[in-house]
C-alpha cells in the first residue's frame, strides 16, 4: 500500500508527484496492467526475459 504523507506547507502538486513516483517505484500500475488483460504464451516469455535481464544487470 503506498501512502504519502503531506509536510506542514507541502502543496498539492508536489505530494501527487511524489505519489506517482513511489506507485511507479513500487510496480503497482505494470501489476494491474498485467492482470488486466489475457497473456499470450510469446507476450508472457518475453517479459519473463525481460525482467530477467534486468535481475542480471544489477547482480
Amino acid at each position: 500500500m503506498t501512502q504519502v504523507v503531506l509536510g506542514e506547507n507541502e502543496n498539492i502538486e508536489s505530494a501527487l508527484r511524489r505519489f506517482k513516483r513511489q506507485v511507479s517505484k513500487a510496480g503497482i500500475l505494470a501489476t494491474v496492467k498485467h492482470r488486466q488483460y489475457f497473456e499470450t504464451p510469446q507476450e508472457k516469455r518475453k517479459r519473463k526475459a525481460k525482467n530477467a535481464r534486468r535481475k542480471r544487470r544489477y547482480r
